[in-house]
């Protein structure tokens, strides 16, 4: 599970470098990529394996260090993106002195972790010695400046979601409310702090409750920033297998005007394999294929006319036309000229795509349905 966790998060850092070559200027864009690689490097270093193995090298507390460092940059990142999306001219002055700030901390944690020896840092935040002025510092300077960056985070992101229509409100209104709970969250982390500093204890499962409050926070977080793509990717999906599914129930009607009519079948745009499970080459053999169908119909048409009037073949059932279909197919395949006008066929109630292709459809099944029973026969003799 980790594994995959951390491909998914090289894979989102892999694309937004690749999008940031390709536009170096847009400064959001730029802002999303730094944060997501800075939390990119701070999650290894915080894993148990990554952490002892940087704590080896270097000493105990700089793996410690370095994932508070670039937890501040993730969140400073986080903070410039929004200053950049409401006006760049003035977010890039807000960002300069953001950028002060959040190195100003960095470098007074630094300095607290320094100060003191590197076995202080063995333990985790609720085993560390907060009695020691350094380690309460170096806890509560870090906890503070997040606390800060994401309330301010959380409230532009309530402004926008405001501002926006579902689905984006609704991702918008979930992160925020991760942001704010994680802001609330490094709040507490502080008061914490602040008691234990001062010699007094704090019950274990009340930490226990905030780290699992940190936990659940950020990934209403990540549910929020995601939740608007992965619905619309839902929504693609399902438009895939829709399209799919309706190419297929369309062969038995296809293929039978296809053998009257091999010119009406339109050139493939493309013969590649991979071709068909693509979505854009799902959405155009599909499309394709409707319009095969109709311009069948509209060949094959005058065949299904009767010396009566024209409004019997136009009110027929997807049944019947399919027994008429197979009668005109016959007829053609015999070398018989078209005796009349062509007439619209298999016309849908309604005036969107939708009913076209459930009109379609109907016809299609009942070939295929009345070409069973001829099967079963063919099979016992």
């Amino acid at each position: 599970m980790t594994q995959l966790l951390l491909l998914g998060i090289a894979a989102a850092v892999i694309w937004k470098l690749y999008q940031w070559s390709r536009a170096p200027h847009d400064a959001p864009l730029r802002s999303v990529t730094l944060c997501l690689l800075s939390a990119a490097l701070s999650y290894p270093v915080a894993m148990p394996g990554g952490a002892s193995g940087v704590d080896t090298v270097a000493g105990y507390g700089t793996a410690k260090l370095i994932q508070n460092l670039l937890l501040l940059a993730t969140v400073y990142f986080l903070m410039c993106f929004y200053l950049y999306s409401a006006d760049e001219k003035a977010g890039r002055l807000r960002a300069r002195r953001e950028a002060v700030v959040v190195a100003l901390v960095a470098m007074s944690i630094a300095v607290a972790a320094e100060s003191v020896p590197n076995e202080v840092f063995a333990g985790s935040f609720s085993t560390a010695d907060m009695t020691i002025p350094q380690i309460a510092f170096f806890y509560g300077a870090a906890g503070l400046y997040l606390m800060y960056a994401l309330g301010v985070a959380g409230r532009w992101t309530r402004r926008y979601a405001r501002m926006s229509r579902r689905p984006h409100a609704t991702g918008l209104w979930m992160a925020a409310v991760g942001l704010t709970t994680m802001a609330v969250a490094c709040a507490v982390r502080a008061v914490i702090v602040a008691i234990r500093w001062s010699g007094g204890t704090v019950p274990q499962p009340l930490m226990a409750g905030v780290a699992f409050l940190l936990v659940v926070s950020i990934l209403l977080f990540v549910a929020g920033v995601t939740y608007a793509g992965a619905r619309a990717r839902l929504t693609s999906l399902k438009l895939w297998l829709r399209h799919r599914r309706d190419h297929r129930r369309l062969t038995p009607l296809w293929q039978l005007l296809s053998e009257a009519y091999p010119e009406n079948v339109l050139r493939p745009a493309s013969s590649a394999r991979r071709d068909r499970w693509r979505a854009r080459g799902v959405h155009r053999r599909y499309h394709r294929r409707i319009v095969e169908c109709r311009d069948g119909l509209v060949d094959i048409s005058p065949y299904l006319v009767n010396q009566a009037d024209d409004t019997k073949v136009l009110a027929l059932e997807p049944a019947e036309l399919a027994v008429r279909l197979r009668q005109a197919v016959s007829t053609i395949g015999k070398g018989a000229l078209a005796p009349r006008q062509a007439v619209p066929l298999a016309m849908p109630q309604g005036d969107d795509r939708e009913a076209d292709v459930r009109q379609l459809i109907a016809v299609s099944d009942a070939l295929q349905f009345s070409e069973q029973p001829l099967k079963i026969e063919e099979t016992r003799c």
